[in-house]
């Protein structure tokens, strides 16, 4: 009996040591050093008018300070269901194609995003007319689409479509059932019946995603790319990969699924903080998205292989000098669009 318990112990104890040595091996690839791939990497970035309304900000010059203070040449904008169909049936798009307009107005390429999940929380949009009825709500999606889609496909200052944000990850505040395989292949399918001439992005995590499901699906894949954040359990967190780990994902979808065309949709350009960042001190926001932290995920991605970044946190930088007289990340971003800009 005894001889049978020290043989466990013994495998177990074989075991635990396999174990640790395959994670040290894991980590020593992740984080195996790699050569910046490109001197300058192209930025974007992403604007939210219901996250800057959030903010307690004016969107509407909030999105031309933003347009107007920093060189970028493309830009993530997002379509709201909820803002647009707030009345069954009657669709409103006149936040929307203002901003369109005045991107125009000043050469800037849009990626439009739209979806039931689009950027920003609570990540899942739904008019509260379309919660209950999952057989209306997805005949009643694909109808806004259709709208949004004919209503922009001749509007060349649109360049791509980005058809829902990270749907394979099962994050945010959705109703059951609100995101499906199929519902996203209906929605890219119907999509390239109405408009055969741009290209579709599919995004997905980039740190707890393998990349293959969404990136065999668009013509563009979008990676998030995180390094710091706070989570409930373990407190402050930074992600302990370096570029090689995204390297080598890059290489699986190129494999695997001959996706070649990857990016950065989402660069972390703002704060991840135990509450809303209104309620953070600067010095607790400043713990995971400073001006130094920012011009270090800058010089990270241009490792990666990636060939181009769009910024997520616009909207704080302005917040941070409009409503908190701090203008660092704003001067900050200034800098690295103006060193980035390939023009």
């Amino acid at each position: 009996m005894f001889w049978l318990v020290g043989k466990t112990l013994k495998f177990i104890w074989k075991l635990f040591w396999l174990l640790l040595i395959l994670i040290g091996i894991i980590y020593l690839i992740f984080n195996f050093p790699v050569k910046r791939k490109q001197e300058k990497m192209p930025l974007g970035l992403t604007f939210s008018n219901v996250y800057a309304r959030d903010l307690g900000l004016d969107w509407k010059k909030t999105y031309l300070e933003i347009l107007d203070g920093l060189s970028f040449k493309k830009i993530r904008l997002v379509a709201y269901w909820t803002e647009i169909e707030k009345k069954e049936g009657i669709y409103d798009f006149s936040d929307l194609d203002w901003q369109i307009a005045e991107a125009k107005k000043r050469n800037k390429e849009v990626v439009l995003a739209f979806g039931v999940k689009v950027p920003r929380w609570p990540e899942c949009f739904i008019p509260e007319f379309y919660l209950e009825d999952s057989a209306k709500r997805e005949m009643s999606l694909l109808e806004y689409e259709q709208k949004l889609i004919e209503r922009y496909k001749d509007n060349k200052t649109v360049v791509i479509w980005q058809i829902e944000n990270e749907p394979f990850l099962a994050f945010g505040n959705c109703p059951a059932g609100a995101i499906s395989t199929e519902l996203l292949d209906k929605e890219i399918n119907q999509t390239k019946k109405l408009d055969e001439s741009r290209q579709i992005m599919v995004t997905d995590s980039g740190e707890l995603s393998l990349w293959y499901q969404a990136a065999s699906r668009g013509d563009i894949f979008g990676t998030t790319l995180y390094r710091e954040l706070y989570n409930k359990k373990f407190g402050y967190l930074k992600y302990p990969v370096g570029p090689n780990f995204f390297v080598l994902k890059k290489k699986l979808i190129e494999k695997v699924v001959g996706q070649k065309n990857a990016i950065v949709i989402e660069l972390q350009a703002e704060p991840w903080g135990p509450d809303w960042v209104t309620n953070l001190s600067i010095e607790e926001q400043y713990k995971t998205m400073n001006p130094d932290k920012l011009q270090e995920i800058i010089e990270f991605t241009k490792k990666t292989g990636l060939t181009e970044s769009y910024l997520w946190g616009a909207e704080w930088w302005w917040w941070l000098k409009e409503k908190k007289n701090n203008d660092e990340m704003w001067k900050t971003a200034q800098v690295v669009f103006a060193e980035n800009n390939l023009e």
